[in-house]
């Protein structure tokens, strides 16, 4: 009788967990034994820490990926009757943070083979925004692991006076020309959702910047808007702390942190070697760095192939497979006049493939020679 292979982890959170137990039990344990789990001092530390991998002055640790976007918006002052400009290729919580506010989104297409916000799309879409609209900011999505073109995005950005925020929720830790994310925009948001590159035990974000005035707004938006003491308010605000137990998980996760991306970047560089005559196998911006967040490829006959591994004992992903400006909420707000082409050419043919730092060669090698198999076969 034949064994049954043992099941392939899409994410490995165990291995990474077991790695760090002790660790992670200790710092907790010191959480509870202080007692304030409420922006306790490891809020702190983490935030100091975030602020040295990002290149930049201040880190605001935050209750999750969503309220880091909504406290980068709410800090300048977007709202009713402005636009801002994102990507329909994402993750719902670009767009929903602009609609929370009161502003409208403005859907952009993407680049074909980045995937990230295409620069000529997004000057479509400023010289073509509706009259009763004015243009406040455009928030790019770090799609898969990798930093969008800040270069030609915030060229743009500057010529129309836009703010630019990135949304780095799938990119800590990666860089483009040698800067890192965290420094490649006035504002930077980022998620520690448990599957993200950086993730806690739980919901978490963070926003970055340099600017000394915006982190002042920023804490006082992300505590009640809370002036001098807990009860005089200096502004509108919002509960958007992160939990001090899950600041002393990141911390020690970061310890591990650039081991995992180093892990995380071989695992990358072997698919594609193994991969690149089998399906188009993704593309990292030139001088840029991908943290690998995902590892998505683009082939016909995708759903054919998804099923087809997934029979195999092979798990994946699609990321994403119907774009914001196609969903109910969302499809009455503008668009690229041209069109969103690339977008919706990609949902039908883009999948990812089990990737995080623990995957060893024989479980690599055993997904590959399935996708090899399958792909055939659909051919």
């Amino acid at each position: 009788m034949t064994a049954t292979p043992d099941p392939i982890a899409f994410i490995d959170l165990k291995t990474q967990r077991l790695r760090i137990a002790d660790k992670v039990e200790a710092a907790l344990k010191k959480v509870l034994e202080h007692g304030a789990f409420v922006m306790g001092p490891e809020i702190i530390e983490l935030e100091k820490q975030l602020a040295q991998w990002g290149g930049v002055k201040h880190a605001l640790a935050c209750a999750s990926g969503t309220d880091a976007l909504v406290l980068a918006l709410m800090a300048k002052g977007i709202g009713p009757g402005h636009a801002v400009f994102v990507p329909s290729f994402t993750f719902v919580a670009t767009a929903e943070a602009a609609v929370l506010v009161g502003a409208t989104p403005v859907f952009v297409d993407i680049l074909p083979d980045l995937l990230t916000m295409d620069p000529a799309s997004l000057q479509r879409c400023i010289d073509s925004c509706p009259s009763h609209l004015v243009p406040k900011a455009v928030m790019p999505v770090d799609l898969f692991g990798q930093p969008a073109d800040y270069v030609a995005l915030g060229a743009i950005a500057t010529k129309h006076g836009l703010t630019m925020i990135a949304d780095a929720a799938q990119s800590f830790g990666a860089a483009l020309h040698g800067k890192p994310v965290g420094a490649l925009a006035e504002m930077t948001t980022t998620s520690f959702f448990p599957a993200k590159p950086l993730g806690c035990y739980g919901d978490g974000g963070a926003v970055l910047t340099d600017d000394d005035g915006l982190i002042e707004i920023l804490r006082s938006i992300r505590n009640h808007g809370q002036g001098r003491d807990r009860y005089e308010h200096a502004r509108i605000g919002v509960n958007g702390r992160l939990d001090t137990m899950q600041a002393a998980i990141l911390l020690e996760k970061l310890g591990i942190f650039a081991d995992e991306i180093q892990a995380r970047d071989r695992v990358a560089k072997r698919y594609t070697q193994l991969l690149a005559d089998v399906v188009a196998t993704p593309v990292v911006i030139e001088g840029g760095t991908s943290v690998w967040a995902q590892y998505t490829m683009t082939t016909a006959n995708r759903d054919a192939i998804v099923k087809a591994l997934a029979a195999d004992g092979v798990p994946t992903g699609v990321y994403y497979p119907t774009p914001l400006h196609l969903q109910g909420p969302y499809a009455h707000f503008p668009r690229d006049p041209a069109g969103m082409t690339v977008t919706e050419d990609k949902m039908g043919h883009v999948f990812s493939l089990p990737m995080h730092p623990y995957l060893d060669d024989v479980t690599q090698d055993r997904i590959v020679a399935v996708l090899r198999k399958v792909v055939e076969s659909c051919q």
